[in-house]
């Protein structure tokens, strides 16, 4: 195995593509293919997420207490984003669902840019390169993508929702200390 040089933004998507999958057999041509990132790419994610101890040893099970830890209280400051100039694209944070649903934002809509673009907001630079492509295919994947962007971008409110909803989405639960 090579050596890790620190995570990349479409580690965490491939991980997130992977809890979409729930349980279905999934395999690196798969990800490859609806993620729109190489296969070889995929590979050397897959190494670095078993290195961080995002991944079980055989690369095929997400480690989803640990990987939801690094999305709560990391993801921010290492992928961070500011929103930029106003243009057409598709909703993300709490601005697309399941969010949507449950705020109700003062106007302000955060968007990826996209040519196809159904609503005008703040853009929001997307996780990874090709992350577009394979959220218009996968609406699963694409409320993970946007959970995850509203970690990034959101407040405080928005966060612990967007945390609730992943917690449910990953099927966790939040450890009970006792007191002695």
């Amino acid at each position: 195995m090579r050596k890790h040089n620190g995570m990349r933004p479409q580690d965490v998507a491939i991980l997130l593509k992977i809890i979409s999958l729930e349980q279905q057999d999934w395999n690196i041509s798969r990800l490859a293919k609806e993620l729109y990132i190489s296969s070889s790419e995929i590979c050397e994610a897959l190494n670095r997420c078993f290195f961080a101890g995002l991944m079980d040893k055989s690369k095929k099970k997400v480690m989803k207490m640990a990987f939801f830890d690094f999305l709560s209280y990391g993801l921010k400051y290492v992928f961070p984003v500011q929103p930029k100039k106003l243009v057409n694209g598709i909703p993300t944070a709490h601005s697309a669902l399941p969010l949507s649903n449950e705020i109700v934002s003062n106007g302000i809509s955060y968007v990826w840019k996209d040519i196809d673009g159904i609503i005008s907001g703040l853009e929001i630079e997307p996780l990874y390169k090709n992350s577009i492509l394979a959220v218009k295919e996968d609406p699963n994947f694409y409320e993970f993508m946007a959970l995850v962007d509203a970690l990034r971008v959101g407040r405080t409110r928005e966060i612990n929702i967007a945390r609730n909803e992943l917690k449910k989405r990953f099927n966790i639960e939040q450890p009970i200390f006792q007191t002695i």
